[in-house]
């Protein structure tokens, strides 16, 4: 085939050797065990934390939405309307939890790194503008050192 139609097979290995989508794969497989960590943190810190003014389970927290609400023995709901707000508390932490961490051990490092690059590249950009407009400065100086030169040479 030609370069202009690459086969089906050509093209998906491009797709794949572009670095983007390696990076996204690793980026996938560490989100993944980091959601495992963050997981842990809150089922073993945070979760206690806020046992110490209830129940160590947020799932276990509710509320009855339309009375009368009532559970069997094996924790299914015969009557009622339950709304477990315990269940969207634990999301939310692990959430908030998560972005927090992501955010003060990835982004601002990153983001810090990234501002003191660009300021370093600002500098270099700034002094070898500063070291052209000297080496034009002196190229004038030598020019008309030269041009003074072969003046006074013509009148002799």
């Amino acid at each position: 085939m030609s370069k202009e139609n690459p086969t089906l097979l050509e093209g998906f290995k491009a797709f794949l050797m572009r670095g983007n989508v390696i990076d996204l794969a690793v980026a996938v497989v560490i989100g993944a065990a980091f959601t495992a960590v963050v997981n842990s943190v809150v089922k073993g810190v945070i979760s206690p934390l806020v046992g110490a003014f209830g129940t160590s389970q947020l799932d276990s927290y509710k509320s009855c939405f339309k009375a009368p609400c009532a559970v069997n023995a094996s924790g299914d709901v015969t009557s009622g309307i339950y709304i477990l707000w315990g269940s969207v508390l634990n999301a939310v932490l692990t959430f908030v939890i998560t972005a927090a961490v992501v955010y003060f051990l990835m982004v601002l490092p990153m983001a810090k790194y990234l501002a003191r690059k660009a300021a370093k590249e600002q500098t270099m950009e700034e002094e070898t503008i500063e070291a052209e407009v000297a080496e034009v400065a002196l190229l004038r100086e030598i020019r008309d050192t030269l041009v003074a030169q072969r003046g006074s040479g013509q009148g002799s």
